[in-house]
């Protein structure tokens, strides 16, 4: 897949081949670009220096927060996808030390590649049932093929653990108890970009 332009939010800067630092026409700043995080020293340092500041931010959801390894993994993700690290922070979730995108992010890179068209959701079973679910399509706009991404239902999501989710004081945090039908597109949409990158 072509990983640039994917999430509306597009870092807007171009990559420079060689050097990680380029020059203003003016002469007098110094605009930071980096282009290879672990595989030039200098460059990691410049991303270490740029994590520090990341993690001590509020503005990054907690998975960052007065974690700089972790803001060095998501510039290096950032970098290699053409992404802002902010777009990449707030949709890139760590689960049991494996990143895995939001649900709205895998339904923007589907939509954003341009390699497949007429994305939908598909719902199906009887709605408050284990059985009620949904699946993503989309059109391969070289073979004109649709794609049809594997089901998720509610009974899915209560055997996976997904369900039901519980504060430190017992109360219900999960979210596919108050809004099921948004949480079984997310999960669809993810099912389908993960579909699609396996045929690649």
């Amino acid at each position: 897949m072509n990983n640039k332009q994917m999430i509306p939010a597009v870092a807007e800067e171009t990559k420079t081949p060689a050097d990680s630092r380029t020059k203003t026409e003016n002469n007098t700043n110094t605009a930071l670009q980096l282009t290879n995080v672990f595989g030039d020293i200098n460059q990691f340092k410049d991303a270490q220096r740029m994590a520090a500041l990341l993690a001590a931010s509020d503005c990054v959801p907690d998975n960052y927060q007065n974690k700089p390894a972790n803001c060095v993994i998501a510039l290096d993700i950032a970098n290699r996808m053409g992404l802002s690290p902010l777009t990449v922070m707030q949709n890139l979730y760590i689960v049991r030390g494996k990143p895995s995108w939001s649900g709205q992010a895998c339904r923007a890179l589907i939509k954003n590649d341009g390699k497949f068209i007429n994305d939908d959701i598909v719902y199906i079973g009887e709605p408050g049932t284990d059985g009620w679910g949904c699946y993503m399509t989309a059109v391969n706009v070289k073979t004109g093929a649709e794609i049809k991404g594997p089901a998720v239902t509610i009974g899915m999501a209560k055997k996976e653990g997904w369900y039901s989710k519980k504060d430190k004081n017992g109360n219900e945090t999960s979210k596919w108890q108050t809004m099921p039908e948004l949480m079984l597109a997310y999960r669809a949409a993810a099912f389908l970009q993960e579909f699609i990158a396996l045929r690649q």
